[in-house]
């Protein structure tokens, strides 16, 4: 499972890099249909839009393919959630005194 999210967060990286790049080198190079009659002003422009709104089109597809992402239930270990119920309850004074004792077992 966490192999598949790293494989998408890795993809998803790779694009937020390619996408943007090989837009500003198609209007660089003229490889994009109409870039060629745009002014150097105008391209810069166009390009710079353009590159910004796939960036943000390849984050909105990961945002879209982690929330298909299955959501196991997740418990928390029972001791911990003791211990954190004992420290809550506990005054200040005493958190503090329980937290240098613990410091002291280890």
């Amino acid at each position: 499972m966490a192999a598949a999210v790293i494989k998408k967060f890795f993809i998803a990286s790779m694009f937020m890099w390619i996408a943007p790049l090989a837009i500003l080198y198609g209007f660089n190079h003229n490889l994009l249909p109409g870039s060629s009659n745009l002014s150097p002003h105008a391209m810069t422009l166009v390009s710079g839009f353009v590159a910004v709104i796939s960036v943000n089109i390849v984050i909105a597809f990961y945002i879209y393919m982690a929330m298909k992402e299955p959501v196991d239930k997740h418990e928390p270990d029972p001791k911990f959630l003791a211990d954190a119920k004992a420290s809550v309850s506990k005054p200040t004074g005493e958190a503090s005194t329980s937290s240098e004792s613990s410091k002291k077992r280890e």
